[in-house]
């Protein structure tokens, strides 16, 4: 793996992804597991983030100086299984700015299609994280890249909870300027552009709708 590519080791994530991967699951199941994962993904997304000081506060025994978080963050959900991520960014980063994309592959050709883009057509902030579950041949993650490049943002981070080997190495040869956090690596991808084991069609999964 490339210097921009950080796997999880974390044991609890490990286990998770083991429970998450299991076909009888419930929707509710899904939604709270990958909810979890992502909890814990960005303590490492979020370690260079920016402090700044903004004044003297009084605590219960004495002053200190309070920091906020100084880095214009934009969070981008990849349409429809990033919202599944969401909060947890968010509830982290309270402060930043949420901008959704829609993508989706087509099943015949395995190439990504936009469907959804209401990006300002000035970019204001300094970083945008990038919020999907899977990566598989790595197409749709290619062009949520190739947009936000487009947009104007200098620093990019990707967040995903599985992705096949193949995919992520390919997309990190390509960017090697975009940091990608990965809870778990598979090796295999098949023809049809599924993962395997995987953890399945997360839309379908997430919403009941396989």
């Amino acid at each position: 793996m490339t210097s921009n590519i950080s796997v999880s080791q974390h044991p609890i994530i490990k286990q998770k992804i083991s429970e998450l991967r299991n076909v009888k699951n419930t929707a509710s199941t899904v939604r709270s597991l990958i909810d979890s994962i992502s909890r814990l993904m960005m303590y490492d997304v979020t370690m260079d983030i920016d402090l700044s000081p903004i004044g003297l506060e009084q605590s219960p025994v004495g002053t200190y100086t309070e920091l906020r978080v100084s880095t214009k963050v934009a969070l981008i959900p990849i349409l429809r299984s990033g919202l599944a991520m969401l909060n947890a960014a968010s509830d982290l980063l309270h402060d930043a700015e949420i901008r959704h994309l829609g993508l989706f592959r087509e099943e015949t050709t395995l190439q990504p299609v936009e469907y959804y883009n209401k990006l300002p057509r000035i970019c204001g902030v300094d970083e945008c994280i990038v919020l999907d579950p899977m990566i598989a041949t790595g197409g749709t993650a290619e062009a949520a890249v190739q947009i936000l490049k487009h947009w104007g943002v200098k620093k990019i981070k990707f967040v995903c909870i599985c992705a096949s080997k193949k995919g992520i190495e390919g997309l990190a040869a390509k960017y090697p300027d975009v940091q990608f956090f990965v809870a778990t690596v598979d090796e295999v991808l098949d023809r049809r552009g599924f993962v395997s084991p995987g953890i399945g069609d997360c839309g379908d999964r997430l919403n009941n709708t396989a």
